[in-house]
């Protein structure tokens, strides 16, 4: 650990020196007249408190009778209550003192450094150079910024005038000369974001919102410099857009891309960007989370969460790692006031890279299509279909004729598990999965039916050719009475069938007429239009099926519906 004396000289500390109880001030944290703080080493952490704690753990000559390890908890505490920072030292420490070596670092990390001599398989082992990598934030920074552009943006907008002309208000009439009201005007939006040079040739990285629509684009450098640049690409389902220069300078600068598939939990990343504007603007974080998805910003989603702020004008701009490397592309953020509140998410540099690729190449994304409807599980529809406690996936609630899908074999009701060897457990996990993967891609499809674990191999579509369905006829008209109270039911006829737009591979089932409101049947959540295909994996034909097969369960009835356009399985209580 090192010291700053009141003499404003910088030294280790020695066997004998004791740690007391340290207290907070304006420069960092005092104890029996020294203040706590940072030599400059050849890693060059920045300042914050948990840096500063970590660099009193971490030194091996910190002994003494009574161990001071067992202080730290007490010391975070304390730093963490009082939010004490800790500072670049005002002066540079003796020359003849030797920064720690990779091996006092592993040293200081054991409770017991002693003890600690003979590494083992658990031991941290850390390099100098990775050290240096992780650590030294500035040259991080240094190295990714001239990457990072900002990006403005003009497009013309048509504004409606009011049909009654000016305002009054302003002793003008309603109407303008000779009593006609005013034609719409056009006037010119400014846009703002931020974008990452990914390729010196002049390729731009960014998001499909900061230049949808827009008439101009203008690129500005790091330096200042400003440049015009032209679409290559886009894929609003994704939110990635590519940008080329239309005159790219001969000293552009690349960044190198990481691997996101890498990230870890808590691990520190930068975003930079252009935030209402202000140019270069960096600001630190960790990863919050990985994945997330369902968020009802883009059709694809597998965002990296973090708590870097990201604001307006950050979108598009880069996330990188303390390797200099781009591992996000900075997109949205989670927000009551419109601003910053700790929620930012970025699209992963491996999807947001291939989507580049396919842009670049051929101007548009293909993906792949695996043919089936899904749904997430839940514990009511596990133990509807029988499945085991420990069962996780997604469950397949309708297959596309002469789909992928249909030719593997799979079938309603079965449970998705991993597909090209990668567990799936979430709809949105696999809608990703299959997405980003090139059409005629051969994969590997691992699932449950009945319990029992099967695969099968498929040749991914593409989802242009989703069609293929195959005609049948309505079934006969019929009612009978309904197994839930306040439920009307009509066996599915051609009537039925174009007015709730059922596609024509549907070939039988049985229309929900009307659902008395307060009744049972709207408490289960029952809607008018709703057709009922299946009944505890059978299918119905007429409102007698529903009833009789409704009837015959115990505890809980397993219903496959088409309802606006999709199957679903709902599970609903039996009378």
């Amino acid at each position: 650990m090192w010291l700053r004396e009141p003499s404003g000289r910088w030294s280790r500390t020695e066997p004998d020196v004791r740690l007391r109880a340290l207290a907070p001030t304006n420069k960092g944290c005092r104890g029996e007249g020294m203040i706590l703080n940072f030599r400059r080493v050849e890693s060059s952490p920045w300042p914050t408190p948990a840096r500063c704690m970590a660099e009193m753990m971490m030194n091996p000559v910190l002994r003494r009778e009574e161990d001071p390890m067992r202080k730290a908890p007490w010391m975070i505490a304390m730093l963490a209550a009082t939010g004490v920072a800790c500072f670049q030292p005002e002066t540079s420490p003796d020359p003849e003192v030797s920064s720690p070596t990779a091996e006092e670092v592993r040293v200081a990390m054991s409770p017991h450094p002693d003890e600690a001599a003979v590494p083992t398989g658990q031991d941290l082992q850390v390099s100098s150079a990775e050290m240096a990598m992780r650590l030294e934030l500035p040259d991080v920074v240094e190295k990714v910024m001239p990457s990072v552009v900002g990006i403005n943006t003009e497009r013309s907008v048509r504004q409606m005038a009011s049909p009654f002309g000016r305002s009054p208000f302003g002793g003008h009439p309603f109407f303008g000369p000779r009593g006609v009201p005013q034609q719409p005007q056009e006037r010119v939006q400014e846009g703002l974001g931020s974008g990452v040079i990914v390729d010196a040739e002049g390729i731009v990285l960014t998001n499909n919102h900061v230049i949808e629509g827009a008439d101009t684009i203008r690129l500005t450098l790091d330096d200042g410099r400003e440049f015009e640049a032209e679409v290559v690409g886009t894929d609003p389902q994704s939110d990635i857009a590519v940008l080329r220069f239309m005159e790219a300078p001969d000293d552009l600068k690349a960044i190198a891309f990481g691997d996101s598939d890498a990230l870890r939990l808590a691990e520190s990343v930068v975003a930079i960007g252009n935030p209402f504007g202000l140019s270069s603007t960096v600001t630190l974080g960790i990863v919050s989370a990985k994945g997330r998805g369902n968020m009802g910003i883009v059709d694809y989603e597998d965002f990296i969460q973090t708590d870097a702020a990201i604001n307006p004008g950050n979108s598009g701009g880069a996330l990188v790692n303390l390797r200099g490397e781009l591992v996000g592309i900075n997109t949205a953020i989670l927000s009551k006031s419109g601003g910053y509140q700790g929620v930012g998410f970025a699209i992963p540099s491996k999807m947001a890279r291939g989507i580049m690729e396919s842009l670049v190449e051929t101007g548009k994304v293909s993906r792949g299509w695996l043919g089936v409807m899904i749904q997430e599980l839940t514990p009511q529809l596990a133990s509807a279909l029988e499945l085991p406690e420990s069962a996780r996936g997604v469950v397949v609630s309708d297959v596309q004729p002469e789909s992928p899908a249909a030719r593997a074999g799979l079938q309603r009701g079965d449970l998705i598990t991993s597909i090209a060897g990668r567990s799936v457990t979430s709809p949105g996990e696999l809608k990703n999965r299959v997405g980003m993967a090139q059409p005629g891609t051969e994969v590997e499809i691992a699932y449950l039916r009945e319990g029992q674990a099967m695969k099968g191999h498929l040749q991914l579509g593409a989802q242009e050719d989703a069609a293929g369905v195959a005609s049948g006829s309505g079934g006969a008209p019929g009612f009978a009475p309904s197994p839930v109270d306040g439920l009307s039911l009509q066996a599915l006829n051609d009537e039925l069938r174009a007015q709730l737009r059922v596609p024509p591979a549907l070939r039988q089932g049985v229309a929900v007429t009307d659902v008395a409101p307060g009744s049972e049947a709207a408490r289960l959540r029952l809607r008018p239009g709703d057709v009922i295909l299946e009944v505890n994996r059978r299918p119905v034909a007429s409102p007698a099926d529903v009833s009789q097969r409704w009837q015959a369960s115990r505890g809980q009835v397993l219903v496959l519906l088409y309802r606006q356009g999709a199957t679903i399985f709902m599970t609903l209580p039996a009378n």
